[in-house]
């Protein structure tokens, strides 16, 4: 089988219907998100009720929990704000000494506005020893072109620093141009998609670059140098591949990360995390529906046999109905 033919291979279960649609007059965007804001909001009531689970004796986390995971996003915020100004007190500092190991880790995911939620990510991916590339090609292949935009000022307002020179300082060669050319490359977003155009681009890049890695290598080059060029090189094809499979169906390219999560022994709990919290007002009903089809069992069944405790109920509260 052909390098083209493999790179194709498995890539695409089933197009998302909903990403095959074109009209001429822009419809309204269709929600597909699991959270949606609570009808009836008080900032303040919520406020209240959380300060008193927090302070209670041995931490009511059934209440912290069913005010979180019920409230969009910006009511969080809104909370954040009341909370502060109430008690003189800061929300995340407050849980993060309530609570512990992965049910603090949701928790506190949840009270970040999205952006500033992937800039974490992204500052973590590139953090230590190691870089965590599935984690960066999973962000910039998945954000809107806006979006990238808004994390970018996230990141420089939190850490001080440029994410592209992190990026350019964290990785290397063609891998670091093409994390960057999905970082600052302005995309077509619509939905129409022509896959046979698609699969000539893809075959002329993956080409192109096998060429100019083969072009890289020194004539008698050494086997640490060699051994280098051919990472740098699947990095790169594996990136493209990533980046092809989220254009082309994005609930299942996410429904296939979460059952690897979950797969075999032990659980990625990050994992879960990441993708839940950021797609909880994206298109988590469609990860949910697509993971039923793929796997032929739902993925609260999955997320009651690998986890347990306060932390599952946060999972399966993001997940929605069974």
């Amino acid at each position: 089988m052909s390098l083209f033919k493999k790179f194709f291979k498995g890539i695409v279960h089933h197009r998302d219907p909903d990403t095959g649609d074109t009209v001429k007059e822009k419809p309204k965007p269709k929600y597909y998100g699991t959270i949606i804001p609570y009808p009836n909001f008080n900032a303040s009531s919520d406020a209240s009720v959380l300060q008193s689970a927090i302070e209670s004796k041995g931490v009511d986390e059934d209440v912290i929990i069913a005010v979180l995971v019920k409230r969009s996003n910006e009511q969080r915020q809104k909370i954040k704000a009341v909370y502060e100004a109430s008690s003189g007190k800061n929300l995340d500092k407050a849980l993060k000494s309530a609570l512990r190991s992965h049910l603090e880790d949701v928790t506190l995911a949840l009270l970040m506005p999205p952006a500033q939620f992937d800039a974490y990510l992204l500052r973590k991916a590139t953090k230590g020893v190691g870089t965590d590339e599935d984690v960066l090609v999973e962000i910039l292949a998945t954000r809107s072109y806006g979006e990238l935009q808004e994390i970018k000022r996230a990141f420089k307002q939190e850490y001080k620093k440029d994410l592209e020179e992190v990026i350019k300082g964290e990785t290397n060669g063609d891998f670091t141009k093409a994390l960057l050319a999905m970082l600052n490359t302005k995309r077509d977003e619509s939905t129409e998609v022509d896959m046979e155009l698609a699969k000539k681009d893809a075959k002329v890049k993956v080409m192109k670059t096998n060429s100019e890695s083969l072009k890289l290598l020194p004539p008698h080059p050494t086997k640490k140098k060699t051994k280098k060029k051919k990472l740098n090189f699947m990095l790169v094809f594996v990136t493209f591949r990533m980046h092809v499979k989220c254009a082309w169906n994005t609930p299942a390219f996410f429904a296939e990360k979460l059952h690897r999560a979950m797969k075999g022994q032990g659980t990625c709990e990050e994992t879960l995390i990441r993708i839940l919290v950021s797609r909880s007002e994206v298109d988590l009903q469609k990860i949910v529906e697509q993971y039923r089809a793929m796997f032929e069992k739902t993925i609260h069944e999955d997320i009651v046999n690998d986890t347990s405790g306060h932390f599952q109920k946060v999972l399966l509260g993001l997940c929605g109905p069974n």
